[in-house]
């Protein structure tokens, strides 16, 4: 899975209290929107008889589709016009990396587009995740896994620092926090992404925290 691309340390978040005013995904009366009260940890662990492998793909597969149909609710509104980076507030700005290497920057439709195809081919990929019978997993398969998320996770910060008012205005913020709250959570329970990786989304990360909505 390539064009992961690289991603500009963000800025901390007392610099970014400094220049504006908290975005709208961190006020209290919207983060607290949430589908399911209470922690998602139940919902992520491995449940007694499933294989671990077969555990990941299935939320993988549920998580593609989530995100991409949340991305599908604001996707005109992320015009080359009104998003020409890859961004996810102050500081974080995404690249993409095409098949010879080389580094571009993409408006961030155009790099969701193709963060979308390709893991779609990837989840396709019958040497990747099998689907019949006493067919084995790769070796590398966390691997692969790393980068799905890495890209899942871009998307949905781009959405809440982009975006997040247009799900507002259609009230779909109780069930993005909870999508994105069950998505940390699930990451974090198999190890899936660093904490750098998470970085842009990290106020809202400990605010889900201190709520007792994620276990650290």
């Amino acid at each position: 899975l390539a064009g992961i691309g690289k991603q500009k340390q963000p800025s901390t978040p007392t610099q970014v209290a400094s220049r504006s005013q908290a975005p709208l995904f961190l006020r209290k009366e919207y983060a607290l929107a949430h589908l399911v009260k209470g922690s998602f940890k139940g919902v992520v662990q491995q449940p007694k008889y499933a294989d671990l492998n077969e555990w990941l793909s299935i939320n993988t597969f549920d998580f593609f589709n989530l995100v991409n149909m949340f991305y599908g609710v604001v996707t005109d509104f992320c015009t080359i016009s009104e998003c020409p980076v890859m961004g996810a507030g102050p500081g974080t700005e995404y690249t993409w990396t095409d098949t010879q290497r080389k580094t571009i920057k993409l408006a961030a439709s155009q790099y969701i587009d193709y963060v979308l195809s390709q893991i779609q081919t990837t989840l396709d990929d019958e040497r990747v995740f099998p689907t019949k019978a006493g067919a084995s997993f790769p070796k590398n398969i966390r691997d692969t896994l790393g980068v799905v998320y890495r890209h899942l996770f871009r998307i949905l910060a781009h959405i809440y620092w982009s975006h997040y008012a247009e799900l507002l205005n259609l009230k779909l913020e109780g069930h993005v926090n909870s999508l994105f709250a069950h998505f940390v959570s699930f990451v974090r329970e198999f190890d899936l992404l660093d904490r750098k990786d998470m970085a842009p989304m990290a106020d809202l990360i400990a605010y889900y925290e201190q709520q007792g909505i994620l276990v650290a």
